[in-house]
């Protein structure tokens, strides 16, 4: 009856809620923390107090529990140290996915389409000719079939290669790519985090890749004083380190996993928030994190000049509103003929989603 509520047959929809609540901060949290499982905790008990995220029916020791039970971390048995599993950092890079993923307009979703019809994967409605150098698989049986009935008639049935009729497919091309993430001092400075949300585009932009892509190949890179490659399970545990930034030392490393890939299509995503301020010469390195020095940024163009001939793509995402500053990555940009953007932290995930499936560059292979 309308205006009577009939408690006793409603279904419980919400067993679970309390946990799946708590489980979106908790892997949002443990971002933030570089993967330390302890800490994470304790912030959440400290929420948990501020803003009530539990009850008397399920506390943050249940929480834990359930982490437990549904294998998100598992307990060391000899120093009890809480980890996190494998599950969760697949369900960390999913989730990432998603949240940016969600954001991106329709129009910008595709498979690295190109304006190229040949033999790729993709069937679409148009047919042609035969022409010397097509091949078996491209040629429409049944229509080739109809086509010599038509021109041979059923008496004297033969196939000619004027009969034959070609599908045409949509060309699909492949992507390398190297994501250098700037892991310097100067991303967690002046009360700004900026290297969660570079930590999160990367774990978002693997799964993508393997999901969607499946043929593409993404490599993760770090640079500091130093560069050096990192496997997409350890994102999660990355942290900035007093460092300057060595952008000669990244772009040198990237182009060097990039001359490996069997591609022709060959880019850098380079995520930074500042000019470079460091080279290493020798055993030694060469610092000066005062204004732009000229030495260091002339041996950085030259090597945007070196990944230019070498046919790789640098697309620049800044993370500073610096005028100074957009005017080095303007230079690196028009000397590499690459791409830059000026990104929020916010934006950072659109900007770097949208370029990637956009996929300018359009080459045969």
């Amino acid at each position: 009856m309308i205006g009577h509520r009939f408690t006793k047959y409603i279904p419980n929809d919400t067993i679970g809620d309390g946990f799946e609540n708590l489980l979106k901060l908790f892997l949002q949290l443990i971002v933030v923390t570089s993967g330390d499982v302890a800490e994470t905790l304790n912030w959440m008990n400290e929420l948990d107090k501020e803003y009530n995220l539990t009850d008397d029916e399920y506390g943050m020791g249940d929480f834990i529990e359930d982490l437990k039970k549904n294998n998100y971390i598992s307990e060391d048995e000899n120093d009890k140290v809480l980890n996190l599993t494998v599950k969760s950092e697949r369900t960390i890079r999913r989730r990432s996915l998603e949240e940016i993923f969600s954001k991106l307009r329709k129009s910008a979703r595709g498979n690295h389409s190109t304006p190229f019809s040949g033999a790729g994967d993709e069937l679409t409605s148009e047919r042609r000719e035969f022409n010397f150098g097509d091949t078996l698989d491209q040629i429409d049986i049944t229509n080739s079939i109809r086509n010599a009935q038509i021109n041979h008639g059923l008496d004297e049935f033969k196939l000619t290669e004027r009969d034959l009729e070609i599908e045409e497919h949509d060309y699909k091309s492949i992507n390398s790519t190297v994501m250098m993430i700037d892991i310097s001092h100067s991303m967690i400075l002046y009360g700004e985090d900026r290297i969660t949300p570079a930590k999160k585009v990367a774990m978002a932009l693997s799964e993508l890749i393997s999901t969607k892509y499946p043929k593409d190949k993404l490599d993760v890179i770090v640079f500091g004083n130093d560069a050096w490659q990192i496997e997409v399970k350890d994102l999660p545990y990355l942290q900035v380190g007093p460092f300057h930034t060595n952008t000669v030392s990244g772009l040198d490393l990237a182009v060097d996993i990039l001359r490996k890939r069997k591609t022709n299509n060959k880019q850098i995503f380079m995520i930074t928030d500042g000019k470079p301020t460091c080279l290493k010469i020798g055993v030694k390195y060469y610092k000066n994190s005062f204004g732009l020095d000229r030495k260091i940024i002339n041996k950085t163009l030259d090597y945007a000049a070196r990944c230019r001939k070498l046919g790789v793509t640098i697309t620049t995402f800044m993370i500073a509103r610096d005028p100074y500053l957009q005017d080095f990555v303007r230079e690196f940009t028009k000397t590499n003929q690459g791409r830059a953007y000026y990104s929020s932290l916010d934006g950072l995930g659109d900007f770097i989603f949208e370029d990637y499936i956009r996929n300018r560059r359009k080459h045969l292979r």
